[in-house]
């Protein structure tokens, strides 16, 4: 009892003696936190500490100071380093003294060596490389590697180029630059090069020698130098493009005076060659594009130049087809392309030339879808002719007159007509007026030297009812031209298709548009019709006037006539004529 009674008595004290008597106050410190304000005594002591830790140094720079002056009255005085005193410092401002007066004395005692200039190569024209060349030293050599590599003409033709290699080995790029060349010059000039520096006798005997090889090793061969031109092309085009640093070698490993000279030589002497490997670099994309352009120019026209025949081939069927292409809307390649073959057609026997080799071994020099190409860039429609327009009109006649020579009713003329009318129809459904003129008149072509042109004709008329119509047309208004041309029984049948067709289609169609073409169509079919029944009564009637007339003449001159009855001689007349008009 008296334990809890002093307990209770103490906790009454505790009690009277707290303020709150025995509660507690709830707070947050973190949101009622007061920051407590800088002791100012603490921070002036602070920043006094740091002057004094600055004035450290103060005695540093001073004499670091007295040393920048000593330094810079002693280059005034002339006077030796040596001289003048140094102040107590670190090591390091010491070593600084010292590289600055080793400095000096660099300066008065240096004595620069004047540079030694290397003597200049003297430079090497084409010119006078191939002037170098030693005839019978060349003769010597390719007889040598005739027999040595007997059975490898391929080696051959490497070694014979290396030949050449090593005569131009001194003429350096700069006195070459058939790049720059090609990109400024017109055709005929690039043509020349090189082999216009090579003397004639040289060029003889080179040639002569690459005469004896064979198709394949020649054609081998001509790819073999048309990469090694193309890769230093390469070079060429990256270096004018900016993607190459490394500027082209004066005088590369394999001299490419002698790689264009070799293969001007082996195309001009074998240009069938070029034909031979035409499917190989054809589709090929190592010898498409705007820059190898001027260089695939060039080994056509080295090609034409050896044979005008071939050289239009290689146009018609490769290099005129790119500019109708993915180059039709450059100028450049379509002047250059157009050179070639202005070149080619300037020749004074080129047309007669041509006509006679219209078609080689089988195929026309120019097909049927170049010249409809070639038909379209000469008559384009009349917002779309260009500069160049008037040079494809030159260039056209003899052109078209190549691609539809031969002679009438042989397998190629027959080819060629087949495959022409389609062309010509399709032309015509064209709103162009120039256009459909000349593709009539090729079509009306087609009919006279291939009869199954009719079949075509009378195939393609409902889906060209305007092409169809333009042809019949034209042959009823010049009827008296075209109709000895063309085969009447073949004729009347297609007119009469033609004819069957149309009523057939008018009695379906609704459009308006639609119902006046054929409508023309029916009109003009009747025309020709009443004219082939016309033409043919009074074929039958000449035929019988001729016969009457000579048989009479036979009997007036028969010594027994006064004993023929003369009853019977008109009975036999009458049914004969009876007979031919059935």
């Amino acid at each position: 009892m008296e334990e809890t009674s002093l307990v209770d008595s103490l906790s009454a004290t505790s009690a009277a003696s707290d303020p709150n008597h025995g509660w507690q106050k709830v707070t947050y410190p973190k949101r009622h936190r007061k920051q407590v304000a800088a002791d100012p005594s603490t921070s002036g002591n602070q920043s006094a500490k740091n002057a004094s830790s600055g004035n450290v140094f103060a005695t540093v720079e001073q004499k670091a100071n007295e040393r920048h002056r000593a330094i810079q009255s002693m280059k005034a005085a002339s006077v030796q380093p040596s001289s003048v005193p140094r102040g107590a410092g670190s090591d390091d401002d010491e070593d600084d003294e010292d590289a600055a007066r080793a400095q000096e004395n660099g300066d008065e005692t240096a004595v620069k060596k004047p540079k030694q200039k290397k003597p200049k190569k003297p430079k090497v024209t084409v010119t006078e490389a191939a002037a170098g060349i030693d005839l019978n030293d060349l003769a010597a050599y390719i007889a040598e590697i005739s027999v040595s590599y007997e059975d490898r003409q391929d080696i051959q033709l490497m070694r014979f180029a290396d030949y050449f290699g090593r005569a131009f080995s001194s003429v350096s790029a700069s006195q070459f630059p058939w790049f720059k060349i090609f990109k400024e010059s017109p055709v005929a000039k690039i043509l020349d090069m090189p082999l216009n520096h090579i003397p004639e006798p040289v060029y003889k005997t080179a040639t002569d020698w690459v005469a004896q090889k064979s198709p394949e090793a020649l054609g081998e061969f001509v790819i073999w130098s048309m990469d090694i031109i193309l890769a230093d092309l390469a070079s060429h085009v990256a270096v004018a493009k900016g993607t190459k640093k490394a500027t082209v070698q004066s005088t590369p490993t394999r001299s490419q005076v002698a790689m264009f000279a070799v293969l001007a030589m082996t195309l001009r002497r074998k240009p069938e060659t070029l034909i031979s490997i035409l499917p190989k670099i054809k589709d090929n994309p190592k010898y498409q594009g705007q820059e190898k352009l001027p260089f695939i120019v060039w080994v056509i026209g080295q090609a034409s130049l050896g044979d005008l025949a071939v050289g239009t081939y290689l146009w018609a069927r490769y290099l005129f087809p790119t500019i109708c292409g993915k180059l039709s809307g450059n100028p450049q390649s379509r002047d250059l392309v157009l050179q070639v073959i202005e070149r080619v057609l300037s020749s004074p026997k080129a047309k007669s030339i041509l006509s006679n080799s219209a078609v080689r071994k089988g195929e026309r020099l120019v097909p049927p879808s170049s010249f409809d190409l070639l038909m379209r860039a000469t008559f384009p429609p009349p917002p779309s002719r260009v500069k160049a327009t008037e040079r494809y009109e030159a260039v056209y006649p003899i052109l078209k007159e190549v691609a539809l020579a031969g002679t009438p009713g042989t397998k190629t003329t027959k080819q060629a007509s087949h495959q022409l009318l389609p062309y010509c129809v399709k032309a015509m459904q064209e709103n162009n007026p120039e256009l459909t003129k000349e593709a009539s008149g090729v079509f009306f072509w087609c009919l006279s030297q291939n009869t199954e042109c009719y079949k075509q004709w009378d195939e393609h008329h409902m889906g060209n009812l305007d092409a169809s119509v333009v042809v019949l047309r034209k042959l009823a208004s010049e009827w008296k031209e075209l109709s000895p041309k063309l085969s009447p029984d073949a004729l009347r049948e297609t007119v009469a298709n033609i004819k069957a067709k149309t009523e057939e289609a008018l009695d379906e169609t609704t459009d308006p548009a639609k119902l006046a073409v054929l409508k023309e169509t029916d009109k003009l079919c009747k025309s020709i019709l009443g004219k082939l029944s016309r033409g043919f009564s009074c074929l039958k009637g000449g035929v019988v006037v001729i016969l009457l007339a000579s048989v009479a003449a036979g009997f007036a001159l028969s010594p027994n006539a006064d004993s023929y009855n003369w009853d019977k001689l008109r009975a036999m007349f009458t049914s004969s004529t009876q007979s031919f008009y059935k």
